[in-house]
């Protein structure tokens, strides 16, 4: 299958005079054209400070990608020199960000901002600029009439929706979607959720959709990545994800959720907290709250091993002998 961008022992730093944190750690991933992978994981795991790496965006200092290779269509992106990124990001590679609340600027209109994009990657005039933005504000649900009212004139799903408009108004190849239904209300998620759903479909563009909900990941997305401190620890297609669960910390994020078909008075959570990136155990990242850890997870830390045919996990249990 023709893969659309390639990371390659990906490894991105934040550097002060204190301490390093390691945000990222040797990261792998491959995602084939017209394909959608959900991104999983706590608060801290590294999600978005991969999306970030992959637009070029690492603020430098303190952050520094020390090591890895992402290759998006043939180049590797952190080579290319800053005016080619540039025509690259907005263009081929979009981002949704985290919060609509503050992604956009207050003081220009929804329209002028989704126009700036047009113009800048497309080469279009003005007047048909203006022409596209009101389209793509249609596209998204929202009357073309309202292209000059600002930010604070719109609803939070509103605003999402401008940013979906702006993300999509040049035709990405690859789509970057930070937690695009964290800040909107259960009804307004399942509508951007099926908007993205539909013009990714009919745009056939590539998505990486960063998420802390697995039923988000469940109705949009064909390969999952779960990923703990810094690194992958399971990968897989969807259904070998969700019905062949492997390693311990997935686990832990199934047994989070509540089941409408059992009638347990308590949720499993998983036990402590994420480590500290700048503190990492020196095995196994998640051995400290691993309840099925041994001796060797403390001082070794495992590799990717390939349980069944593209289905990767990171754990002890699954290498050749187990855990002795």
């Amino acid at each position: 299958m023709d893969n659309i961008i390639e990371i390659k022992n990906l490894t991105i730093q934040y550097k002060t005079d204190e301490r390093t944190v390691e945000a990222v750690n040797r990261l792998n991933l491959t995602l084939a054209r017209g394909e959608s992978l959900g991104l999983v994981g706590e608060t801290g795991a590294g999600k978005t400070t991969t999306a970030l790496g992959i637009m070029g965006l690492i603020p430098n200092p303190p952050g520094i990608v020390t090591e890895g290779e992402i290759i998006f269509e043939g180049e590797d992106l952190l080579k290319i020199n800053k005016h080619k990124l540039r025509a690259v990001r907005g263009k081929k590679i979009s981002m949704i960000f985290q919060d609509p609340m503050t992604s956009l600027n207050p003081v220009a209109t929804v329209g002028d901002q989704i126009a700036e994009s047009i113009r800048i990657h497309e080469k279009l005039s003005r007047a048909d600029a203006t022409i596209k933005a009101k389209e793509m504000l249609e596209l998204v649900g929202i009357p073309g009439e309202r292209y000059a009212e600002y930010p604070h004139q719109f609803s939070g799903g509103m605003k999402q929706r401008v940013i979906i408009a702006i993300a999509l108004s040049c035709n990405p190849k690859l789509l970057l979607a930070d937690e695009p239904t964290t800040a909107l209300d259960v009804t307004i998620q399942a509508q951007v959720l099926d908007l993205i759903a539909k013009l990714k479909k009919e745009q056939n563009t590539s998505m990486i959709l960063i998420t802390h909900d697995l039923g988000v990941v469940a109705e949009v997305c064909d390969k999952v990545a779960i990923m703990y401190a810094g690194e992958i620890v399971e990968y897989g297609s969807l259904t070998q994800i969700y019905d062949n669960t492997c390693h311990p910390y997935t686990k832990g994020l199934f047994g989070s959720i509540p089941d409408l078909e059992s009638k347990a008075d308590r949720l499993n959570p998983i036990p402590g907290l994420m480590p500290d990136p700048a503190n990492l155990p020196k095995g196994c990242s998640f051995e400290p709250r691993c309840t099925c850890s041994c001796e060797k997870c403390k001082s070794n830390n495992p590799h990717m091993v390939e349980v069944e045919a593209g289905h990767f996990v990171k754990c002890f249990n699954y290498v050749k002998g187990g855990n002795a």
